[in-house]
């Protein structure tokens, strides 16, 4: 009886025997986990490739299409011809202004030696004759600025006329802007540029160079003397009388009842 109670003990604690014990379980479920170790990997693995493939397809639509390659392109060209037609507009505005400056350098060098040579005394044609005042004893007339005024001069009731001659060199080497031919009363003003000229520079220039041309000493002064413009009363000092185109003047002194000019032939003057 031992004996078979031997063997059978032996026999349960066989190797084989242990199929069905706790142990055979653990084997299994390390298997089961394996497997499942081992499929891990591959999702893992399948993730990895769609990840790669989202960035495939993440360059593929930043990679410009040819449409927008062309755009680029022309705004490109499009900013470069701006920045040329700048750049032009700047040196056309560069030259422009410099041409303005040589201009206005040039012309205040002109004006400056312009003003310096009319600044300088000029020096008479005739020594004997030098300028009165503002009116230079020329050679030859002037013709820029060319007019005529007209003078009736009465003194003690009695009409005196202008001598002929005044502001005319006796040799002719030179003539003043005003001066008389004739013996008609016609003041001549005949001077290189429009320029105002009055009754009193006529009268100095034939009281001061020409006093032997019957100048009359009473038109030294002005009291005892009435005057009338183009037939009209003139109440102020008749020194002060413009000389203008066709000005008719009328002197009287001491001599009443004079009827002033209002009238003249001029003819062609």
């Amino acid at each position: 009886m031992s004996k078979q109670i031997t063997r059978r003990s032996s026999k349960q604690g066989k190797p084989g025997s242990n199929k069905q014990t706790p142990s055979g379980t653990n084997k299994q479920g390390k298997v089961e986990q394996n497997k499942t170790a081992k499929f891990e990997p591959n999702k893992e693995f399948e993730s990895n490739k769609q990840g790669q493939g989202k960035v495939e397809t993440t360059r593929q639509t930043t990679r410009p299409t040819p449409k927008q390659a062309r755009q680029d392109r022309r705004r490109e060209e499009l900013r470069r011809r701006e920045e040329e037609q700048r750049r032009a507009a700047r040196i056309r505005r560069i030259a422009l202004f410099s041409a303005i400056a040589v201009l206005l350098v040039a012309a205040g060098i002109s004006v400056f030696f312009y003003i310096r040579a009319a600044n300088q005394p000029k020096q008479p044609v005739n020594p004997a004759y030098p300028s009165t005042g503002k009116i230079s004893c020329d050679q030859g007339e002037q013709t820029a600025y060319h007019i005529h005024a007209h003078l009736t001069m009465y003194i003690n009731g009695q009409v005196t006329p202008l001598s002929q001659g005044i502001g005319i060199a006796p040799d002719n080497s030179c003539l003043y802007w005003l001066h008389t031919h004739s013996a008609d009363g016609v003041i001549h003003i005949e001077a290189p540029a429009h320029d105002s000229f009055t009754l009193g520079d006529f009268l100095n220039l034939w009281g001061n160079q020409f006093v032997s041309l019957n100048y009359p000493p009473q038109l030294d002064t002005s009291y005892g003397w009435h005057a009338w413009v183009n037939g009209k009363p003139y109440s102020g000092d008749f020194h002060n009388i413009p000389l203008q185109a066709h000005t008719l003047i009328t002197l009287a002194y001491n001599s009443p009842g004079v009827k002033p000019d209002t009238t003249y032939n001029w003819g062609s003057l």
